[in-house]
């Protein structure tokens, strides 16, 4: 695998009771950062992993019943949190990132995805598909916000599951194989099935040649991963599939205690938001 510069940005966060996201845990609020990976590739240029919130989230969530989802996890977002205002500090214009790869298309992480109109957009064709299925309020409840994709989406769309697959190495047991997002197996996208429909992590090796293992929501903490604790059925059975998300966060726990020096990184993890991102 080619290595890349990562940088672990966060682009504002939401508060929500912990016991909805790890079975056991108290029903006190906490903040969940939402986290988007700023990925330098050497050839092909800056790359995002999810988008965070935006501007766009408050539009998309004024009317009735899109709102349901503000009032379910209010968001904390200052000025200068948006993704896309962020990279000027790493030397990065929003018109200069090639491409957006999409773990899933909630709205804490498709939000900003407005903002970069010229980037290839890979992402899960059955991730896609569920923002036309149902009704407003239906998709509301399964954490989708319609407007926030882009209206040429098809057109931009690179699917996962129409990548050639790629064959993992045998110290990343029990995932077997991913999607070779660029051709020469620098991005390996990897299912991770259960949390919603289409939704997929990203294995990337960093310039200090450590592998980092993007997961998306498969699980809200890296704690989670350690214990093997996953959500409630409460949690899953609203979002996705229950059997699925316990199976995927087995797997994780799994490769975590075969090989703890790659870097699982939840998507709304604190101890992550923490990093530089000078990795």
């Amino acid at each position: 695998m080619k290595a890349c510069r990562v940088h672990i940005l966060r682009a504002g966060s939401c508060r929500h009771p912990q016991a909805m996201t790890r079975a056991g845990a108290p029903w006190s609020s906490v903040d969940f950062p939402a986290l988007v990976a700023l990925i330098i590739h050497p050839q092909a240029g800056p790359i995002l992993f999810d988008t965070g919130y935006d501007p766009a989230f408050f539009t998309a969530t004024q009317p009735f019943p899109e709102r349901l989802y503000r009032w379910t996890t209010p968001v904390d977002f200052q000025p200068g949190d948006a993704i896309a205002d962020q990279l000027p500090r790493f030397g990065v214009q929003p018109e200069e990132v090639s491409a957006v790869i999409i773990s899933h298309f909630h709205g804490d992480h498709v939000s900003g995805l407005h903002r970069f109109s010229k980037a290839a957009i890979h992402c899960a064709r059955a991730g896609a598909q569920q923002l036309t299925q149902g009704t407003r309020l239906s998709r509301v409840r399964k954490g989708l916000l319609s407007t926030l994709a882009p209206a040429d989406l098809a057109e931009r769309a690179h699917w996962f599951e129409d990548r050639p697959r790629l064959a993992l190495p045998a110290d990343l047991k029990p995932f077997e194989s991913g999607a070779d997002l660029l051709g020469d197996g620098s991005l390996i996208a990897v299912p991770l099935p259960g949390h919603c429909p289409g939704h997929w992590g990203l294995l990337v090796r960093q310039a200090d040649d450590q592998l980092r293992f993007l997961i998306g929501d498969a699980a809200w903490s890296s704690g989670a991963v350690r214990d093997d604790a996953p959500p409630p059925r409460l949690t899953t059975g609203l979002l996705g599939d229950t059997a699925a998300c316990r199976q995927t966060l087995h797997d994780l726990h799994t490769l975590w205690r075969r090989n703890p020096e790659i870097a699982v990184t939840p998507s709304h993890c604190s101890e992550i938001a923490v990093e530089t991102g000078d990795a």
